[in-house]
C-alpha cells in the first residue's frame, strides 16, 4: 500500500483519494494535491468544475471512479468531459454552443434552489418534489453538469449509495474509511478522537437503538468514565468504544467477534463516524480500558451513583449468587454445585447485588468461592456500609434500639444465626431469609388475609402469621422474627428477618420477590449472554489467597468413602444379627456365623481406620496460601480483563432498558411486551436527519407493525423528546419521531 500523505488542508475538506482533496465553501472550491493548492474556481462556474476534474483524470491522479463518488456526477457525464479535453484541449470548455436553448424549466432561479436543496441533503425525489418539476427532467440537469450532487449530501443518503461509497473507499485504508484525512493525523499522534459528525443518513440499520442514548447517559454510561478508564489514543477513544459496546449490547450482539456481521459503515452512523471499529481494534481497545484497577473503580463509582439517585430503593438489598461454568482447558478451576444444572463444574461464582426490582448495582467475582457468608462478610457489607446513602445516624441507631442501617435478603445458602447475629450486633444490618427448619406447622386459623403490595408496585393477597422464634442453639441462639404465608395447597413458607421495624406484610413482599432477581439472571444469560467468555489469558493467583488444602480435601474425600462402607457393613451386620441360621442346617449356620465374624471384623478394622483418619484430618489445615501449594496442585485464574468492563456496560444497559420499560408500560402494555417491544425499536431501521442550522438531530423510526405499538413508542418518544439531551460531543438536540405516525396529544401526567 502506498504511504499516505500528511493532508495539512483545512478541516472538513473531503478526501478524492489518498493524494487529492477539495476543500468547499459557500463560494468557492479549492482542490489540493497533497498539501499544495493546486486549482480554484467559483461555485457556481461548472465549466470550470469540468475542466479540472477531466485534468485531474487525464494527468492520472485521480480516477473516474473517484470523481464519480465525490460529486456524484454521472459515467457519461465524466467521460463526456474528458473526451473533450482530449480531442478540443482547455479552450473548448469556454467555446459557446451554438443552437442551444436556455432551459425553459431550469431557469437559473430554479436551478439554484435546486442546487440549494441538493447540498442541504435532499435525495433526488425530495428535492423534485419540493420544487414541482419531473423526475426526468431533474436528473437530466445533474448528467448535464448544471447540478452537482456532491459527496457530503448524495452518497450518505440511502444504503445503496452509501454502500457505494463505503467499497469504493476500499482502497488503501479499509470499508468505510471516508475520513482518511483524520485516520492519517490519528496514526500519527497528531489527533486523539475523531469528531462527531452526522449526515443525512435513510434506513440506517439499528438506527433504533439510538433512542435508548438518553436512558443510558441518565444511568451513568459516561459519567466518570474519562477519569476513572482513562482516555484511549487513536481515532476511536474511550467515548466511541463505551457508546459502541452499549449499543452492540442493547442490539443483542453478544460478543466482539458478532460485530463482523454488521455493515461497519452503517453501525458508524450510530457513533457519529464513518464506520465503526474492527473487531480487532475494538479489542485492543477493549484491553486499554481494561488495564489496572480503572474498571473496578468506574463500578464502585456508578453503584454510588445509582444509590444516590434512588436512595429509597437501597433500604432492601437482595444478594445471590450465579455460577458461570468454566468449560475451557486453560486452567483447572475448582469445582463448586451448580443448581440450574444440578452438578458440580468447574467455573466462576459471581455475587450480585440487586434492588427489589431486580435492578444490579455492583457484582462481586469469587473464582475461588469462599461460600456466601464469608463474601457478605468481607466484601459486600463492608462496601455497602460506605456506599448506602441516608442510613440512621449513631444517635438514631443509640435511641432506636430495632432501627437498623439496611436489610440484606438471600436464600438459604446465607442461613446462619451466627451470622444473622455478627450482622446486627457490629453493624446493625438485618438479614432476611427462609427458615431452615421451621418445625411443626402452624395452625391455620392463625393465618390472616392482607393485601400486601409488592414493589413492583402489584398488590396481592396472601395469608400471613408472625411470631418471635429463637433461631439456633446456644450461644448462636438469636432471637429473629418469623412470618409464614399459608398456601392454597396448605403448605406453609417460613421467613425469618432481624428488621424489626418493617411490617410483617412488607417483609412477606421483600421476601417473596425474591423471583426478581432468579429472573434478572434467566433475562441476563438469555439477551446480555453474561456467561460468555470475554478473555482468553490466565494468571497466577496472589501467593496469600487462601485454597482448599488439597492434602485436606483427599483426607475428606478418604474418610467420606470409609464412612460409607462402615455404614453399609454395620447395617448387614444388624440385618445378619435379627436373621440369623439355625443349628438345624449345620452347614447354613456355621457359613452364618463365619460371615458374620468376618463382618464383625470388618466393622471393626474400618472403625479403626475411621478414627486414625479424623485425628489426621483434624490436624491438617483446611485451607493453604496458594504460594504454598505444590507445583501439580497449582491452577491458574482467568484474566478478569475485559469481563470487569462488560459487566459494567451490561449493567447500564440492563438498568437503561428497564427504565424505557417502566416509561411504557400501563393498562395495555405490561412488562414483558414492553420489553419485546424495546427489543424490536433497538434493531429497526431509522432516518438519521440533522439539522446544523436548528441543533438538533433527529431520529426517524420506521413504523411498528401494530398501531399499539406505535402508541406505546409515541407515548416514550414525548418522554425523550422533554428530556432534550444532547448527542454526547455535540450540541445538537435528539429529537425522535415514528416515520407517518402522528402521536396523540397526551394530557400532561398521563401515563
Amino acid at each position: 500500500m502506498p504511504q499516505q500523505i500528511l493532508p495539512l488542508i483545512p478541516r472538513g475538506a473531503t478526501q478524492i483519494n489518498g493524494l487529492v482533496s477539495v476543500w468547499r465553501d459557500d463560494e468557492t472550491w479549492t482542490y489540493f494535491y497533497a498539501t499544495h493548492p493546486i486549482y480554484s474556481h467559483k461555485k457556481s462556474n461548472r465549466r470550470m468544475f469540468r475542466l479540472v476534474t477531466s485534468q485531474l483524470i487525464d494527468s492520472g491522479a485521480c480516477r473516474q471512479v473517484d470523481i464519480r463518488t465525490t460529486f456524484g456526477v454521472s459515467k457519461s457525464s465524466v467521460i463526456r468531459s474528458l473526451n473533450k479535453l482530449r480531442s478540443d484541449g482547455p479552450e473548448a470548455f469556454f467555446t459557446q454552443r451554438r443552437g442551444r436553448r436556455g432551459g425553459k424549466v431550469f431557469t437559473s432561479e430554479v436551478l439554484e434552489k435546486a442546487q440549494s436543496l441538493l447540498d442541504q441533503g435532499y435525495t433526488r425525489h425530495d428535492a423534485v418534489l419540493e420544487l414541482g418539476v419531473k423526475y426526468d427532467t431533474f436528473r437530466k440537469a445533474i448528467n448535464d453538469g448544471r447540478l452537482i450532487e456532491s459527496r457530503s449530501t448524495k452518497p450518505t443518503i440511502t444504503k445503496s449509495s452509501r454502500n457505494e461509497v463505503d467499497i469504493a473507499a476500499a482502497d488503501g485504508m479499509g470499508v468505510a474509511c471516508t475520513r482518511v484525512g483524520e485516520r492519517v493525523l490519528a496514526s500519527l499522534g497528531k489527533l486523539i478522537g475523531a469528531a462527531v459528525h452526522f449526515d443525512r443518513c435513510l434506513d440506517v440499520p439499528k438506527a433504533g437503538v439510538l433512542c435508548a442514548l438518553p436512558a443510558l447517559l441518565a444511568n451513568g454510561l459516561l459519567d466518570g468514565a474519562k477519569q476513572m478508564l482513562g482516555q484511549v489514543k487513536g481515532y476511536y477513544t474511550a467515548f466511541h468504544v463505551l457508546l459502541l459496546l452499549a449499543f452492540m449490547a442493547l442490539c443483542r450482539i453478544k460478543t466482539t467477534e458478532k460485530l463482523r456481521g454488521q455493515a461497519p459503515g452503517e453501525f458508524g452512523k450510530l457513533l457519529g463516524l464513518d464506520r465503526a471499529p474492527e473487531v480487532r481494534c475494538l479489542r485492543q481497545k477493549m484491553d486499554d480500558l481494561s488495564a489496572g484497577q480503572g474498571p473496578e473503580r468506574w463500578a464502585a463509582h456508578l453503584s454510588k451513583y445509582w444509590m444516590e439517585q434512588e436512595p429509597e430503593s437501597v433500604g432492601t438489598l437482595y444478594v445471590d449468587g450465579h455460577v458461570r461454568v468454566y468449560h475451557g482447558r486453560l486452567t483447572e478451576l475448582p469445582r463448586r454445585y451448580v443448581s440450574r444444572e444440578r452438578l458440580c463444574l468447574r467455573g466462576i461464582t459471581d455475587y450480585w447485588v440487586n434492588d427489589a426490582i431486580g435492578r444490579p448495582f455492583f457484582v462481586i467475582e469469587k473464582q475461588i468461592d469462599p461460600g456466601m457468608l464469608a463474601t457478605l462478610r468481607n466484601d459486600i457489607v463492608p462496601r455497602l456500609l460506605q456506599d448506602v446513602p441516608d442510613q440512621p445516624t449513631e444517635q438514631q441507631l443509640n435511641e432506636n434500639p430495632y432501627l437498623c442501617r439496611f436489610v440484606l435478603v438471600f436464600d438459604r445458602e446465607g442461613y446462619s444465626p451466627a451470622f444473622f447475629q455478627e450482622m446486627w450486633n457490629n453493624h446493625r444490618v438485618g438479614c432476611q431469609t427462609y427458615h431452615k427448619h421451621p418445625g411443626e406447622p402452624w395452625p391455620e386459623h392463625w393465618f390472616r388475609e392482607h393485601e400486601v403490595a409488592m414493589p413492583g408496585g402489584e398488590v396481592v393477597r396472601m395469608r400471613l402469621c408472625e411470631m418471635g422464634s429463637l433461631v439456633g442453639s446456644g450461644k448462636d441462639a438469636t432471637w429473629m422474627r418469623q412470618v409464614r404465608k399459608l398456601t392454597d395447597s396448605g403448605h406453609q413458607t417460613s421467613l425469618i428477618s432481624t428488621a424489626f421495624e418493617l411490617p410483617h406484610t412488607q417483609l412477606a413482599a421483600r421476601m417473596f420477590s425474591r423471583w426478581c432477581q432468579e429472573n434478572f439472571f434467566n433475562y441476563m444469560m438469555q439477551h446480555f449472554d453474561i456467561d460468555v467468555l470475554l478473555d482468553y489469558g490466565v494468571t497466577e493467583f496472589p501467593d496469600t489467597e487462601k485454597v482448599v488444602n488439597p492434602a485436606w480435601r483427599q483426607l475428606e474425600r478418604s474418610r467420606n468413602s470409609l464412612q460409607n462402607k462402615l455404614r453399609y457393613r454395620r447395617a448387614r451386620f444388624a440385618e445378619m444379627t435379627m436373621h440369623p441360621e439355625t443349628e438345624e442346617k449345620p452347614k447354613k449356620y456355621h457359613k452364618w456365623l463365619k460371615n458374620k465374624a468376618d463382618l464383625l471384623e470388618e466393622v471393626e478394622n474400618f472403625e479403626y481406620q475411621l478414627k486414625k483418619l479424623k485425628i489426621k484430618l483434624k490436624q491438617t489445615d483446611k485451607h493453604i496460601e496458594w504460594g504454598k501449594l505444590d507445583e501439580k496442585d497449582k491452577f491458574l485464574r482467568l484474566l478478569p480483563g475485559r469481563k470487569r468492563l462488560m459487566d459494567t456496560i451490561r449493567m447500564i444497559a440492563y438498568r437503561a432498558e428497564t427504565a424505557m420499560v417502566g416509561l411504557i408500560t400501563g393498562p395495555t402494555v405490561d412488562t414483558s411486551d414492553a420489553r419485546r417491544l424495546l427489543q424490536d425499536l433497538f434493531v429497526t431501521e431509522a432516518d438519521i436527519l440533522p439539522s446544523p442550522e436548528t441543533e438538533q438531530l433527529n431520529v426517524r423510526v420506521h413504523s411498528a407493525s401494530r398501531p399499539a405499538a406505535n402508541r406505546a413508542l409515541a407515548r416514550l418518544f414525548e418522554y425523550l423528546n422533554n428530556a432534550e439531551v444532547k448527542y454526547p460531543g455535540t450540541e445538537m438536540r435528539l429529537t425522535f419521531e415514528i416515520g407517518g405516525y402522528t402521536a396523540p396529544n397526551y394530557a400532561e401526567g398521563v401515563r
